[in-house]
């Protein structure tokens, strides 16, 4: 940012002094030439006006002096030099002036002009006025020389001003750049500073607002979900109670494993509960792993849970891991539901053998959640919320299970459309002892 605005500011002062310098070299150059031939011209005026028309009998002539390293001189109409200091024999800028014209040219590597020398009406003579064109071409190259630093000089205090000016405008843009910076890694709580640009300031204050209102909504997002999660403790805790209590009292031995079902049912919807308000309170990844379970227990958990509902279907759940450390830890519950809604997803809507398989991928665990069917429709809209394609649904669980992954710091896609492959990507840390259990073949 600074370097392009001194760029801009320089690269403006040199176009301005470009366009200033150049015609006023060319001019200065001009003048002092004119200068110098009006100098030799007054000289040579000035001689002509002592020139005696005796001068031809004999008469001596006294020329005044010449200018500062020249020669004055007259010549005769035969073009001899009768008086004076200049080429023995005259040239075709002293004939021009016998023929009774101004003369003004070079010759010889001078500065020349010729005068005619008038007497009744009759051309009598010429003085001609010279000086080394060497001479007027240096103080030419001397006065560039002096405009060629003042250029320089311009151009110095330019630079200087730009890099201050850059300074003044790229610190609240800086400032502005970090506060966004500090955003992305999840501090909401920074502001802009206000500058003395008014409209920086403008995006510095719509910056701020921004910030308020996205603070303001995650507030309000934050306080529902402790609300609502809090809201469901209690009820669930007593249907759970109350389904303890119908299995200890009840002797059908047909009521006995709908009852244990919808217990352990009610058990983990209670842990998913739970764990939902931690996270809601404390918006900690790492927090959430240490109270999370080693991924053996949940695989284990989550295979009891749906074998039977895909065997009464006549279908086949397998589960495989691929060198998965025994001691990494993940989110019990979360995880649990949005494995649960894919697996519920492959249940309704695909075919063949449905397989969970876990990789390693170092810093993160890949749950990849497959089976024999496809998926139609347009794959970027699969996880819009009310989103069904072409299948009957509601449209929210895929959405629900991606704000899941999303609230836990991962990332939930499709990764294959045929067969229909979803994956789970999560971050994970080693656990801290507790017993692994193995994982389900």
């Amino acid at each position: 940012m600074r370097q392009r605005v001194v760029r801009v500011a320089l690269t403006a002062a040199l176009v301005a002094v470009v366009l200033l310098a150049v015609p006023l070299a060319l001019a200065i150059r001009s003048s002092l030439y004119a200068d110098q031939r009006d100098t030799l011209e007054r000289a040579a005026l000035a001689g002509a006006v002592q020139v005696s028309p005796d001068y031809a009998t004999g008469d001596p002539v006294e020329l005044p002096s010449a200018p500062a390293g020249g020669r004055l001189g007259l010549y005769d109409p035969r073009l001899r030099l009768r008086a004076g200091r200049g080429p023995q024999s005259g040239d075709a800028l002293t004939r021009r002036a016998l023929a009774g014209q101004v003369a003004h040219g070079r010759s010889g590597g001078d500065l020349v002009v010729a005068v005619p020398v008038s007497h009744a009406e009759q051309v009598i003579g010429s003085v001609r006025a010279s000086s080394p064109a060497d001479a007027t071409r240096d103080r030419v190259l001397a006065v560039w020389a002096a405009l060629l630093g003042v250029t320089l000089f311009a151009l110095a205090v330019a630079v200087l001003v730009a890099r201050r000016q850059a300074r003044a405008l790229a610190a609240p843009l800086e400032d502005l750049s970090r506060c966004c910076r500090a955003v992305t890694e999840g501090d909401l709580n920074v502001r802009a500073a206000p500058s003395s640009i008014a409209e920086i300031d403008q995006v510095a204050r719509t910056h701020n607002e921004m910030l308020h209102s996205l603070s303001e909504l995650l507030r309000r997002a934050r306080d529902f979900t402790a609300n609502a999660s809090h809201q469901l403790r209690t009820p669930l805790t007593g249907l759970q109670l109350a389904l303890e209590a119908g299995l200890a009292q009840d002797d059908d031995a047909r009521l006995r494993p709908l009852l244990a079902e919808a217990l352990a049912t009610t058990h983990r919807l209670h842990q998913t509960v739970e764990e939902v308000l931690r996270l809601s309170r404390s918006q900690d990844w790492a927090h959430a792993v240490a109270l999370g379970v080693p991924v053996a227990r949940l695989l284990r958990e989550t295979e009891e849970r749906w074998h039977g509902l895909f065997a009464d279907d006549g279908r086949r759940l397998e589960y495989g891991t691929q060198d998965v450390p025994p001691d990494v830890r993940v989110p019990g519950g979360p995880v649990a539901e949005v494995l649960g809604i894919l697996l519920d997803n492959a249940r309704v809507h695909g075919h063949g053998t449905v397989r969970v398989a876990v990789r390693d991928l170092d810093d993160a665990l890949a749950f990849d959640v497959s089976d024999e069917g496809t998926v139609p429709g347009d794959p970027a809209r699969l996880f819009d919320r009310g989103h069904t394609g072409s299948r009957p649904g509601t449209g929210i669980g895929l959405a629900l299970a991606r704000d899941l992954t999303i609230s836990l710091g991962g990332r939930l896609s499709l990764t294959s459309r045929a067969p229909a492959t979803f994956t789970l990507l999560l971050p994970v840390r080693p656990g801290d002892g507790d017993d692994p259990l193995p994982a389900p073949e």
